[in-house]
């Protein structure tokens, strides 16, 4: 008999093989959109890791499209510059100023700081914007309250052929979310949405949004009240209640958006947890919030 102790380390690592064969083998050739932000784009750690889990999912078979938020990194660019930042009800009031700032930081220093970090995880990445060939239409957004937003935009449609094309070539697209119109002007657009835009317009199998938070709470003070599935008619309920709310909204909708236009599945996850796209898509057990009609 032999002396198993010696290999149950690598045992162990053996068995994670074992569990995640049957999500490789159902996830091959099929595509997730990424919405990546919160502490998941702040701590070195995690950036790697989140880097190094949509590098796997390449290799194993899958379409890995990232959108990436930044306004933490938008904050401070604009306080570097003396331009006060303004919002209202959660979204950046965008003047001509600011929103050459927003589009220097999303599409410029950002995006190539994450597409960085994927090539040095052993991808192909490629940085664009919706601008670039025209993937993000928008148009105005106009505030419920009447307040004049400036040139913050609700997207109008995608252009996801250019998309289909990169990832065929064995690329990883890394979108950040500034749109365009048949005018050719530049609007700022919410992260969130335009994952839920993208994952509907290319019908993706998965929709994953990376958060601050285990996922959707009962009580945001409670870890362990975490809602491990939510469907339509509960998320109402729950906006009514207060329970959802602020930049979780956002969130909701663009998964609710996703799943009418044909998207499988949704979810919200912890992005604070190292490899947490793995843990979702690769184990049994999975994690966060899986948002269904």
């Amino acid at each position: 008999m032999p002396m198993l102790g010696q290999y149950e380390e690598f045992i162990q690592k053996a068995a994670t093989l074992v569990e995640a064969l049957p999500y490789i083998r159902e996830f091959e050739g099929k595509t997730v959109v990424i919405k990546y932000g919160g502490a998941a784009m702040e701590s070195m750690r995690l950036r790697e890791s989140t880097a190094e889990d949509i590098v796997l999912m390449k290799y194993v078979g899958m379409n890995p499209i990232v959108v990436h938020g930044g306004g933490p990194e938008i904050n401070r660019t604009l306080q570097r510059l003396g331009v006060e930042a303004k919002f209202n009800n959660g979204l950046r009031i965008t003047d001509e100023e600011t929103v050459k700032i927003v589009e220097m930081v999303l599409a410029g220093a950002l995006n190539k700081g994450i597409v960085t970090l994927v090539s040095r995880a052993g991808g192909n990445p490629i940085g664009i914007c919706g601008k670039d060939g025209n993937l993000l239409h928008a148009r105005k957004l106009n505030a419920k309250d009447g307040t004049d937003l400036g040139f913050v935009g609700e997207i109008t449609g995608v252009h996801f052929k250019i998309l289909t094309v990169l990832c065929e070539a064995g690329l990883i697209p890394i979108i950040a979310p500034i749109a365009t119109d048949g005018q050719g002007t530049t609007w700022n657009v919410n992260a969130d949405s335009a994952a839920g835009e993208i994952a509907a317009a290319i019908q993706a199998e998965k929709l994953v949004f990376l958060t601050d938070t285990p996922g959707i709470l009962r009580d945001p003070k409670d870890p362990a009240s975490l809602i491990h599935q939510l469907n339509y008619l509960e998320i109402e309920d729950l906006i009514e209640q207060g329970v959802i709310a602020g930049g979780m909204i956002p969130k909701v909708e663009a998964c609710l958006k996703a799943l009418d236009y044909g998207v499988a599945k949704t979810h919200i996850i912890d992005g604070r947890v190292p490899h947490s796209l793995l843990l979702e898509i690769f184990t049994d057990r999975g994690m966060g919030t899986l948002v269904t009609h």
